[in-house]
């Protein structure tokens, strides 16, 4: 993929994340799902889309068999792993493979539709007429991003190792928490500090699966950044925990 105001237009390829992705970048806090349920995501007899579900795990985490829930990712890397995790957990979840933009689902047909850490990729203009074309009359957009801080010290010190290596990563530039907003009325916004729990492996894990490092590095470029990124988490106990703030964005359709 090749956004020319993200990375410089580097070219970047979520699907060469998708195993690492699966295996930890499941880290949204408990305050993200209990909020979830709060607004009526995945609640008894209402039917949810999460778009940019990439391997699941908003899904996965929100599963109620007394909803319909629909995941939507472009890659299809991505979405192998999201439809081989809800198999082997018997989790009646529909994932498709398609542009958040260009959907194909029926009209008007969900209550809820959420977009976590994915909505600076999409087309405004197209995602503008597909959201009001999906939702129902009252229904609810949800715009979740949730970024590491960089008064954070290791977070600070993994940010600056990547961007030594791929000067052109602009992780700004995609997840902007307040991009789009003016696109529909009534928006609030709530943000939400937490401290994540991660040890050596899942912290170098995380940063892994990350667009500044193997969905845009070359082999030898994330070879050499990773062995110096463990090098440099070596450093620090087995365990600890990184800032992060959470911001949940939304609007109620009219």
């Amino acid at each position: 993929m090749i956004i020319k105001n993200i990375d410089s237009g580097r070219p970047f390829d979520w699907g060469q994340t998708s195993q690492k992705y699966a295996q930890y970048r499941d880290i949204y806090p408990k305050q993200l799902y209990d909020r979830l349920r709060e607004l009526g995501v995945a609640a008894d007899g209402t039917a949810w889309l999460d778009l940019g579900t990439g391997t699941g795990v908003l899904p996965q985490n929100l599963y109620n068999p007394n909803a319909s829930i629909t995941g939507v990712d472009i890659s299809a890397e991505q979405i192998a792993y999201a439809r081989e995790n809800a198999e082997r957990n018997h989790w009646n979840i529909h994932y498709l493979v398609a542009p958040a933009e260009e959907t194909n689902l029926p009209d008007h047909s969900f209550d809820a539709i959420t977009a976590a850490q994915c909505f600076g990729y999409f087309d405004r203009e197209k995602m503008r007429t597909e959201l009001q074309r999906l939702i129902k009359p009252d229904g609810i957009f949800i715009k979740i991003y949730l970024t590491y801080t960089l008064d954070d010290e290791i977070a600070k010190k993994s940010h600056l190792l990547i961007k030594q290596m791929n000067p052109d990563w602009t992780p700004g530039e995609a997840a902007s928490r307040t991009m789009y907003d003016d696109l529909f009325g009534g928006r609030i916004t709530e943000v939400y500090h937490c401290d994540i729990p991660f040890t050596r492996e899942s912290w170098n894990g995380r940063m892994t699966a990350c667009r500044g490092t193997l969905a845009s590095m070359s082999k030898e470029q994330f070879e050499n950044w990773e062995a110096e990124h463990i090098a440099m988490l070596n450093s620090y106990p087995e365990e600890f925990t990184v800032k992060h703030k959470l911001y949940i964005t939304y609007f109620r359709m009219e």
